[in-house]
C-alpha cells in the first residue's frame, strides 16, 4: 500500500490561507465606512394606551390584609 505524500500540504494550506485573506480584504474594501459616526436622533412616537388613560393601582401580595 503506497504512502500518502504530504510534502505539498504545507504549501497548499499556506496558499489557501493567503488566498482567503486576499479575497476577504477585497470584499471588505468595497464597503465605505464613515470616518466619524454620529448617533442618530430618533423621534419617539408615543401611542396612547388604555392603561395610561385611567388610574390603576398594583397591589403587592405582601401588603394585602392577612386572611
Amino acid at each position: 500500500m503506497p504512502q500518502l505524500d504530504t510534502s505539498t500540504w504545507l504549501v497548499t494550506i499556506i496558499a489557501m490561507i493567503l488566498t482567503l485573506f486576499t479575497l476577504i480584504q477585497l470584499k471588505f474594501h468595497k464597503y465605505s465606512y464613515p470616518l466619524n459616526p454620529a448617533p442618530k436622533t430618533f423621534k419617539s412616537t408615543s401611542f396612547p394606551t388604555p392603561w395610561e388613560m385611567k388610574w390603576t393601582k398594583i397591589y403587592s401580595p405582601l401588603l394585602l390584609p392577612q386572611q
